[in-house]
């Protein structure tokens, strides 16, 4: 299964269109159909479902797309690492992140940095724990920040100046707003919109394993749209503080939970991993920050 060929593949996925797709990496169709044809033959598996406007990929053409993107990134990334080996002040940082108040820290880090290295690029990648841990480990990230749920004994890592304070986001005009806190009991009598990682972790540690008169009424990947329909009024989100806008004058409202730990994170980094020069400034900075 040669590179070349990977990317062929999924530029045609993406495009849905074999003859788009071979404009767009200046080759042509007929090559671009012979190569696809031979990797189908070499993997002994259809790949696409052709019609005559467009092509759709079969089930084993949607697990190559996912693998074919991890192995092309992390085929980029290491070009990219060599071609930075010799020189210091320019070159790409992966790091994963959640939305938490502590990305601003980090950022702060990052522009520090690149005022003396200019050239430096910091690309972060946004999901969930589970996504961003799973991209760490398969070396597609140099760094990931996290929260304290994470075997911490997998990495290296340190700690970070700063806890996010979990609470509820709700309607300005919702008669609870008068509340100034909300507690764990609070939360069994009300329509909730959570996250699917709350749900995974917070929700058994704060309310233990009776979780059949919790009503989660909807979820959300990114704290925005949870926010979102807490404003239509659909039901109260849980979320960290500081991730979507609820001062005054807002249509929406933050209350903090008062009887729940504070959120630590931390950034991580693989155990024996090897570094570029740019990655080794970072963590440079990172260990002055955080001592």
């Amino acid at each position: 299964m040669e590179i070349r060929v990977l990317r062929y593949f999924l530029e045609t996925a993406r495009e849905g269109n074999m003859t788009r797709a071979a404009e767009r990496l200046f080759v042509s169709q007929p090559t671009m159909s012979k190569q696809i044809k031979e990797l189908e033959k070499e993997l002994g598996t259809k790949l696409f479902i052709r019609s005559n406007y467009s092509i759709h990929l079969t089930q084993a053409g949607m697990l190559l797309r996912e693998r074919a993107e991890d192995i092309l990134s992390l085929v980029d990334k290491t070009e990219a690492e060599f071609k930075s080996l010799e020189e210091i002040n320019s070159g790409d940082i992966y790091v994963g992140a959640p939305e938490s108040e502590a990305m601003g820290l980090f950022a702060d880090i990052v522009c520090n940095l690149q005022k003396n290295y200019p050239k430096i690029r910091c690309n972060i990648y946004s999901g969930n724990m589970q996504d961003v841990c799973e991209k760490l480990d398969k070396g597609l990230l140099d760094f990931a920040i996290v929260m304290n749920y994470v075997d911490l004994n997998k990495y290296n890592y340190l700690p970070m100046s700063t806890e996010d304070r979990w609470g509820v986001i709700f309607r300005s005009d919702d008669a609870l707003s008068k509340k100034k806190s909300f507690s764990i009991s609070d939360l069994k009598y009300m329509p909730l919109i959570c996250s699917k990682q709350w749900i995974d972790h917070e929700l058994p540690d704060w309310f233990g394993y009776d979780l059949k008169d919790i009503n989660i009424v909807a979820t959300y990947n990114l704290p925005y749209n949870g926010a979102i329909m807490a404003k239509a009024g659909i039901g109260y989100a849980v979320m960290l503080d500081k991730l979507v806008h609820t001062d005054d004058g807002s249509d929406i409202t933050f209350r903090p939970l008062k009887d729940v730990p504070k959120a630590e994170m931390y950034i991580i980094w693989r155990k024996y991993q090897t570094f570029t020069p740019v990655a080794e400034l970072l963590i440079r900075e990172l260990h002055k920050t955080f001592k």
